[in-house]
């Protein structure tokens, strides 16, 4: 059997047929990729899954302000990427990046070790990023949204994001030397 278009599950979550099935099966199908854009803008494992949490919740309190006739992944990754981004124009900066395992396990020794130290570089000078370029260099280079989108989502001038991209891109580059 086929599993369900997200267009067909969302329209059945907004008439109330099985509203929870529904909607719990577009969690199932996003949880991951919403999870790697909250822990990709917030580098900490608990606050990315709070924020997971909190961006389902509030897309399923919008759902019916969603175009269906767009696609449901980008627009609930955004939706997360706007509530991580409040959630730290509210906090003060987090504490350190838990240490994960990104080496393949295929490679030899040296090749596993340097792997995993240039991606915790790579991730240590992401997170000493300002939010405000750490989203957009998010939206950009994970999400790949065009910079006219980002600037409308964010509700800043296309301008703000080129400049915004320059100068995050020209600080990760001299942390990474």
């Amino acid at each position: 059997m086929n599993a369900p278009a997200d267009r067909d599950l969302i329209l059945r979550a907004r008439r109330g047929d099985a509203k929870a099935d529904a909607y719990g099966e577009l969690v199932a199908r996003y949880q991951t990729s919403v999870f790697n854009v909250c822990y990709r803008i917030l580098h900490e494992r608990g606050e990315a899954e709070d924020m997971v949490q909190e961006s389902f919740m509030r897309a399923y309190e919008r759902l019916n302000t969603f175009d269906d006739a767009r696609e449901f992944g980008p627009w609930i990754r955004r939706v997360a990427a706007n509530v991580c981004l409040n959630h730290l124009s509210s906090q003060k900066p987090t504490s350190e990046l838990e240490e994960e395992r990104d080496a393949n396990q295929s490679r030899g020794p040296e090749a596993v070790v340097e792997v995993r130290e240039r991606s915790e570089q790579i991730r240590a000078a992401l997170a000493s990023l300002p939010p405000h370029y750490r989203v957009v260099v998010e939206l950009r280079h994970y999400q790949e949204m065009p910079y006219d989108e980002i600037a409308a989502e964010l509700k800043i001038p296309l301008s703000d994001v080129k400049s915004h991209l320059f100068r995050a891109r020209k600080l990760l580059a001299e942390k990474l030397k």
